[in-house]
């Protein structure tokens, strides 16, 4: 446990991540965090927008951030894609373990369910959502060409916002990249704003449809 809770702080520290590993380390974070079960606890949002942040001080290359990172974040989810389309309805028989929960995934079909084919686009804006979106999309038979087109679309528009606006905080503030836990902090708190008013409108719907009649 005590190794776990030094490797989340560690994974946390998006600041020093970034300062360790630069934008290959960004690259392999955002790969995790769309592909594999296991990244749905990962700083996806606040390591993008402070990677932005060190492009826009001069420390990172921005062509070089957008490219990659970008493809990064469309190929973990064609992976994410391709373990849902051939594991199937196995999926949500598999017990939960420390890196998978249930519930994450059925969340994630509830969303898709309401949503369709533009859950591919805003589950990138929404935590935990976009680690398991794209298999929920395998597992349904999603077509392949629709999926791809929408994962584009939205790897793009999630990646590239991210990044932009940290570079626009980083090249307009001052120093800004010494004090870039302000921007995380931020960042943390407008991520959680999507899930939290999805969990408030699921809930009044189950109040709703508890209430008699």
């Amino acid at each position: 446990m005590e190794l776990l809770k030094a490797l989340l702080h560690d994974l946390y520290d998006v600041r020093g991540l970034i300062e360790w590993g630069g934008t290959l380390l960004v690259c392999i974070v955002v790969f995790v965090e769309t592909g594999l079960f296991v990244g749905f606890f990962l700083p996806g949002d606040s390591l993008l927008v402070t990677a932005g942040v060190f492009a826009g001080a001069g420390h990172l290359r921005l062509a070089e951030l957008l490219t990659l990172v970008t493809l990064c974040a469309i190929a973990g989810d064609q992976l994410g894609y391709a373990i849902g389309r051939r594991a199937g309805a196995g999926l949500y028989k598999r017990e939960d373990s420390r890196f998978f929960k249930r519930r994450h995934l059925q969340q994630a079909h509830e969303f898709y369910e309401k949503y369709g084919g533009k859950t591919i686009i805003l589950a990138r804006f929404v935590p935990i959502i976009r680690t398991f979106c794209p298999p929920v999309a395998g597992a349904a038979r999603m077509t392949y060409r629709h999926y791809l087109l929408y994962d584009i679309l939205g790897g793009l528009l999630w990646v590239w916002s991210m990044v932009l606006v940290g570079y626009t905080v980083g090249r307009t503030v001052p120093n800004i990249d010494q004090r870039v836990h302000y921007v995380i902090a931020a960042v943390i708190v407008l991520s959680l704003v999507p899930a939290a008013y999805h969990a408030w409108k699921a809930r009044r719907s189950r109040a709703t449809s508890d209430t008699p009649a």
